[in-house]
């Protein structure tokens, strides 16, 4: 009995030591992520979401040209916050990825959704390939043929682990839609949080809108970035056609430390 109670002491001693080095790691990882003193590279990984043809042929052409407006995007937006790097972030395609990534929990449950970062921390492990300068930012980019699907899933960023999911169309004339949710989900793993109602998809006031003194307040001219949506009136939003049509807005612009708080 003696000897049980000891190893089982034992064994929540070393539990909580491996969460003292992770949770240390997070926070210094945090740190340097988002103090913009170095450009951060983020490196996307497509995966063939639908096993289509489509979407292999899609993804084969794939070059880093296709998410530069991304640094083009981030950069206009820190330098109109003042924030000194020239360039924040920096693209790089990484390798085709075979594998899916663990679907995330169908309900909020707080031990489900722990339970399932750390297998998607382990699945980043396993999968990644990439053999160029260490990644900052790992975004999985799953494509689907936009002729058989409308709609796609939600796409996710964690700021726990600095990993994104996006669900993407395999399409040249979606590429601007789908670097939209990109930008979206990278923001989360930075610290962004989302300015738009979970349930109804509706923009939240005052946050999810870029310019809430506007009067009148209808229509917004711009919609933003954590929003997704564009406002046009009280009840009707509509999505973004282009990245110029979005905008940092302040309140998420002191999340990932572009102001102070």
């Amino acid at each position: 009995m003696a000897a049980g109670r000891f190893f089982r002491k034992l064994r929540i001693l070393f539990l909580l030591f491996v969460l003292l080095i992770v949770t240390g790691d997070y926070w210094l990882t945090k740190l340097r992520s988002t103090d913009w003193n170095d450009t951060l590279r983020i490196v996307v990984y497509p995966i063939n979401g639908d096993r289509s043809d489509v979407s292999a042929q899609y993804i084969e052409q794939l070059t880093e040209e296709t998410f530069e407006p991304i640094e083009t995007y981030l950069a206009s937006e820190a330098a109109e916050y003042g924030v000194a790097i020239e360039k924040p972030v920096t693209m790089t395609l990484g390798p085709l990825i075979n594998e899916l990534p663990p679907g995330p929990p169908a309900d909020r449950n707080v031990l489900k959704v722990m339970w399932w970062s750390l297998k998607m921390r382990y699945w980043v492990f396993s999968v990644d390939s990439y053999q160029g300068p260490p990644a900052d930012i790992r975004m999985f980019v799953v494509y689907h043929d936009p002729q058989e699907h409308e709609r796609l899933q939600h796409s996710l960023g964690l700021e726990k682990g600095l990993i994104g999911v996006v669900n993407a169309f395999a399409g040249k004339k979606l590429e601007t839609k789908n670097n939209i949710v990109l930008i979206h989900e990278f923001l989360h793993t930075v610290g962004a949080t989302d300015k738009y109602d979970l349930l109804t998809g509706a923009p939240l006031y005052p946050d999810g809108f870029v310019e809430p003194d506007k009067q009148p307040l209808y229509p917004q001219d711009y919609a933003e970035i954590m929003a997704g949506v564009l406002p046009v009136a009280k009840d009707e939003w509509v999505m973004p056609d282009k990245l110029n049509d979005t905008l940092i807005g302040n309140k998420t612009a002191r999340e990932i430390n572009w102001i102070s708080q």
